[in-house]
């Protein structure tokens, strides 16, 4: 055999490529475990940052729980003292210290008061506790500390408001409000219900104007009443403050409306609400959208720690507890911190640890690569080579040898196959074998019934045209004009089914499935045709007749599959349709046309491409009359001309079918004859006319 050595190469055998799998195993468990130690260690740091987060969250909680209750144990502390107590409010200096005492140990605290069941009312403010508008309102001098109201019913004096030193020296008074009425305030009113709990708001107290708590407790001996305190929403910014985790965490507090009720910044946020200031501020605000629905999955019984991502992909953890002191309040307490701040070092080593692995597994892909390259690369070229094969590319090429002794009797056997399909491959049909292989049909005898569109073309004249030369260079020309139509038929997916003499029948949507086979057949026509002018007039320079070609398309039921005998096969279509095609084809020498289609083929088609109709014939086999049209070429590339034509034959057309020879339509097709005196078909019904007209005449 050409090509042989006659000396045997040294083989090993294929097992030996089992190491390039091996390779690639190893570095497929690698990259495994990587993901896997990876994937763990995030595990590990999430389930850390989720037990570390809800300690921190807890012990927020009980913080601020603790200054509520610093207040609460203050509270009772004034509820339990008798100058509380007894009906005397007015002038009772010792009280008035003991107040100012405790809101100097409490900074949270903006003031003390009690309400009585007479409507007696005393209350101590540290002014520069509220913003700076409420000491701007006062209009009072600057040494001014403390604001004290006295609305004693029992004394009956009027009401007063004074203004005390740091040392509770009086520095002015004024009259007090007379319109205001403790019993009708929330927090005298919720303190009598049955609810333990400390906090009455938020609302807007009417002192200041501002958002905030009130807590509260009742009087238990002497005069019925409530004594209380009030906590501003701002002085909630520095304890918030203290409790945020890392540089970028949050730590403030919400309630069931998702309204921030407390926050570090909470001055700065109640500042950039729109509109009226009685409003709090939402949960969204703080430019996690992430955070609202955790939240909410937290009140439905989700985990009170969860992970979120922001906007930039950055992750976050969010704790969510409950404050003990709120009661119906319903207070919680939320910190969310990034997750990449507290467990930073972790995150930081996690990173360095999938480096270097990557690093590594990317060390020793090369050296796989090459390894694997090198033992791939006959089974390489051995698939090119059965690709070409089965695409009927069989030049001759030199024989593929390997080390590996399987491929290399593989190699043998394919340099075999090819030298045996190249000594046939001049027998068979190149284009029907290969598409046959492409599709996988199967070559057995027998067919299914399918739709398909079935194109037959001729050369007009061929025989007057070839009787004469010489056959060994007609059989060069037609080959070369069958060449030029094959490849336009198979290049918009039709099944050239055979050779007839100088014709040529083809199919679409058989064997391979086409949901587009009628616009394909109808646009391999057309490319057909600029084909053949291009071959022609190669031809014309070359001293052979042009070929003029006709076409006929139909599309419907056929029986598809391959007849004759078991050694001896041949794929094509039968059935009505298929001579439909034909009849059509051979009816273009009637009509001088060169393209006519049934109205099966125009009907889906018609959106794509230029129609205009022919006739109406009756072929035998048809119950109902065909109708026949010309392809004239795709619309979009029409002229409007052209459009126009097709359009007002296509008028003269409907007055003939139903008017006949009536004077009107002959009238019509005289009038489209004198702008289109060259027009074949309208000559051809001209004619039909002039018959029908003489023989009438000779009848009579």
């Amino acid at each position: 055999m050409t090509g042989e050595t006659t000396k045997r190469q040294f083989s090993i055998g294929f097992q030996t490529s089992i190491i390039t799998v091996f390779v690639g195993v190893v570095l497929l468990v690698g990259l495994t475990l990587v993901y896997l130690s990876f994937a763990r260690v995030t595990s590990i740091t999430r389930t850390a940052a989720s037990s570390f987060i809800e300690k921190v969250a807890q012990l927020g909680a009980d913080h601020v729980d603790e200054q509520f209750k610093n207040v609460r144990d203050n509270l009772e502390i004034l509820a339990g003292l008798q100058a509380i107590q007894k009906p005397d409010i007015a002038d009772n200096a010792r009280l008035y210290g003991l107040m100012a005492a405790m809101l100097r140990n409490n900074k949270q605290l903006f003031n003390l008061y009690a309400g009585y069941e007479d409507g007696s009312f005393i209350e101590m403010d540290v002014i520069d506790r509220a913003r700076p508008a409420f000491r701007a309102g006062l209009k009072v001098d600057r040494d001014a500390a403390f604001r004290l109201v006295v609305i004693s019913r029992t004394a009956g004096a009027a009401p007063v408001t004074q203004y005390l030193s740091e040392t509770l020296i009086p520095i002015a008074e004024v009259p007090g409000p007379t319109d205001y009425d403790p019993r009708q305030r929330p927090w005298y009113v919720e303190a009598f219900r049955n609810d333990k709990t400390l906090l009455t708001g938020p609302y807007v107290f009417y002192a200041t104007g501002e958002p905030g708590y009130t807590l509260r407790t009742p009087l238990t001996e002497g005069r019925r009443g409530v004594v209380a305190g009030d906590v501003l929403l701002n002085r909630f910014e520095e304890m918030l403050g203290q409790q945020r985790l890392g540089q970028s965490g949050q730590a403030f507090l919400f309630n069931n409306a998702e309204r921030i009720v407390g926050h570090p910044e909470m001055s700065r946020l109640m500042a950039e609400l729109p509109g009226s200031q009685d409003e709090l501020p939402k949960i969204s605000t703080l430019k996690l959208p992430a955070l609202v629905p955790i939240i909410r999955s937290w009140r439905e019984g989700g985990p009170a720690q969860q992970f979120f991502d922001d906007e930039a992909g950055r992750t976050y953890i969010a704790a969510v507890h409950r404050l003990d002191t709120a009661g119906s309040a319903d207070i919680r307490l939320a910190i969310v911190a990034p997750l990449d701040e507290f467990y930073a070092r972790i995150l930081r080593e996690r990173r360095t640890l999938f480096a270097l692995a990557l690093a590594f597994v990317g060390a020793t892909l090369p050296f796989a690569f090459w390894l694997g390259s090198r033992m791939a690369e006959p089974l390489r070229k051995l698939v090119e080579e059965t690709d070409a094969i089965q695409r009927f590319d069989i030049a001759e090429r030199p024989r593929i040898h390997s080390a590996i002794a399987e491929i290399e009797e593989l190699g043998r056997s394919v340099f075999t196959m090819r030298s045996v399909v190249s000594s046939f491959a001049s027998f068979i049909p190149r284009p029907i074998v290969r598409q046959l292989i492409e599709t996988g049909a199967s070559p057995h005898l027998g067919g299914s019934r399918r739709e398909v569109t079935v194109l037959f073309t001729d050369v007009a004249g061929f025989t007057a045209k070839t009787e004469r030369a010489d056959p060994s260079q007609v059989m060069v020309y037609t080959s070369r004009y069958f060449a030029v139509l094959s490849d336009e038929i198979m290049r918009h997916r039709g099944t050239i089914d055979k050779y007839i003499g100088d014709a040529v029948m083809a199919l679409w949507n058989a064997p391979a499935d086409d949901p587009d086979h009628v616009v394909n057949a109808c646009r391999a026509i057309l490319a057909c045709l600029a084909a053949n002018e291009v071959l022609n007039t190669e031809f014309r320079h070359e001293g052979w007749p042009p070929y003029e070609t006709r076409y006929g398309l139909h599309v419907g039921d056929a029986v598809v599959g391959n007849v004759g005998s078991s050694d001896r096969m041949n794929y094509t279509a039968l059935g009505a349709t298929v001579n439909l095609a034909s009849r059509l084809e051979g009816l273009n020498k009637n009509y001088g046309t060169r393209v006519l289609v049934s109205a099966a083929v125009r009907a889906p088609a018609g959106h794509a491409f230029l129609f205009r109709s022919v006739d109406s014939i009756t072929p035998k086999g048809f119950a109902e009359p065909i109708e026949v049209s010309e392809l004239r070429g795709e619309l979009a590339l029409a002229s409007e001309a052209e459009i126009a034509m097709c359009q007002r034959w296509d008028e003269v057309f409907a007055a003939i079918a139903q008017d006949g020879a009536a004077e009107s339509t002959l009238v019509r097709l005289s009038g489209f004859l004198h702008d289109y005196p060259r027009d074949s078909v309208a000559q051809f019904h001209a004619r039909r006319f002039r018959n029908a007209a003489q023989e009438t005449s000779a009848e009579a």
